[in-house]
């Protein structure tokens, strides 16, 4: 099922321009676009939002949040780095 920026806002109670800037941070690389352009989140977007989330909680930045994306992207090859990056968050 798709939802627009509204509606995923809504799910996670949080303001659809937070939804836009992650998006042009960098940091829902899947979020798939209507003909017209408009966002439409699915189900896996939300998954990810909720990791965000998480991942933002812990005291990550938005730039190592998308450092992190990308490492996942990478897929296992870059557990290790994604170790790396939390470690050295919490001796901060």
């Amino acid at each position: 099922m798709l939802y627009t920026v509204g509606e995923m806002a809504r799910f996670l109670n949080v303001s659809a321009s937070t939804l836009r800037y992650y998006d042009k941070e960098g940091l829902l690389p899947f979020v798939e676009r209507s003909n017209s352009g408009i966002r439409m989140f699915s189900d896996k977007d939300y998954e990810w939002l909720k990791i965000i989330e998480c991942l933002k909680k812990s005291g990550l930045s938005i730039k190592e949040i998308r450092s992190y994306i990308d490492m996942t992207k990478r897929g296992d090859d870059s557990l290790e780095e994604r170790l790396q990056l939390f470690e050295e968050r919490k001796k901060m």
